[in-house]
């Protein structure tokens, strides 16, 4: 896609950051929106400016294997602003949100030292409020069988058995978490097992100064725009990339292959579907995550909102 000219409301959004960061201590820019908004093309412009470098703060993109359906920006088009936390673990992995939030402060710290700006870009709101509002996590060893019990009751039963357990042992937690989101759904119901106690974000004095900027569009051209996507992600090779996850052996109940963008293409694989309603199937799934992102982003508060007409190619 093109590059931008970034406006806000007639005023240059890189002036107001460029501002920000030189009144600031620890400055931290966050650039969200819902899938498809915009905000790769919108964060490197950013960071260039400013001399920032990028923290991923997608959930799908941690993983090695689903660079298509995750749509992780190529290393050439990444205009030499250095990425971080793209591709990191293995598909066998889960990363917990405990997990994530120690490694990106780690990230932080390292950017601060030297003498850059850090910048938390993506689409996953959880990831957003964990850094930039500090939740104090619980830091629990993982049963793994346990978890391995839970998941194969999701593999028996489907998510939404697991997820009305979680409803009668913590409706708190449940209410929090979408129960297609099986990674989230069984640490939850794992914690409340292991510890007799329900599931707990407590948080602490935010450790950042902190400056966010959205990208909002109307509905109707959001949801082009996810279409277009999607079709651009079968182009370039989105059901070759299931595949080869799927033969190297990987139990589908795991965040690579459970996420939006793989488990939609699976039934097509198996022959269960055709390949036109796995599509369509994946454009109504991610046009409902476009939906509970801006759910979530609309909780902060202080976001400078840009719409299509604030961005002016």
């Amino acid at each position: 896609m093109p590059a931008y000219h970034l406006l806000y409301r007639g005023m240059n959004i890189l002036k107001e950051v460029k501002n920000f960061v030189k009144s600031h201590k620890k400055p931290l820019i966050v650039v969200l929106g819902p899938t498809a908004s915009g905000k790769t093309d919108l964060s490197l412009q950013i960071a260039k400016a400013i001399n920032g470098e990028i923290i991923s703060t997608d959930s799908r993109q941690l993983y090695k294997g689903l660079e298509i359906g995750s749509d992780i920006i190529p290393e050439e088009k990444r205009e030499g602003v250095i990425h971080h936390m793209l591709g990191i673990s293995e598909p066998k992995n889960t990363i917990t949100l405990a997990e994530y939030q120690d490694m990106a402060n780690a990230e932080i710290k390292e950017i601060f030292k030297r003498k850059h700006i850090p910048m938390l870009v993506g689409g996953t709101g959880l990831y957003i409020s964990a850094i930039t509002q500090g939740y104090q996590l619980p830091r629990m060893e993982p049963d793994l069988k346990l978890r391995a019990r839970l998941f194969k009751q999701a593999e028996k039963h489907g998510n939404e058995y697991l997820y009305k357990k979680l409803q009668k042992l913590d409706p708190a937690a449940a209410k929090r978490i979408h129960p297609n989101n099986i990674v989230y759904v069984t640490r939850a119901i794992e914690i409340n097992m292991i510890k007799k106690e329900n599931k707990k974000d407590a948080q602490i004095d935010p450790q950042y100064d902190v400056f966010m900027v959205g990208i909002e569009w109307p509905r109707e051209k959001l949801y082009e725009r996810i279409g277009l996507r999607v079709d651009n992600q079968i182009k370039r090779g989105l059901v070759k990339e299931v595949k080869t996850l799927l033969k190297k052996g990987y139990n589908e109940t795991l965040p690579a292959i459970s996420s939006l963008g793989a488990k939609e293409i699976i039934p097509y694989i198996r022959g269960e579907s055709t390949l036109e309603e796995c599509v369509e199937l994946l454009k109504k799934n991610t046009r409902n995550y476009a939906k509970r992102q801006m759910t979530w982003f609309r909780r902060y508060k202080n976001v400078k909102w840009l719409k299509p007409e604030d961005l002016n190619k």
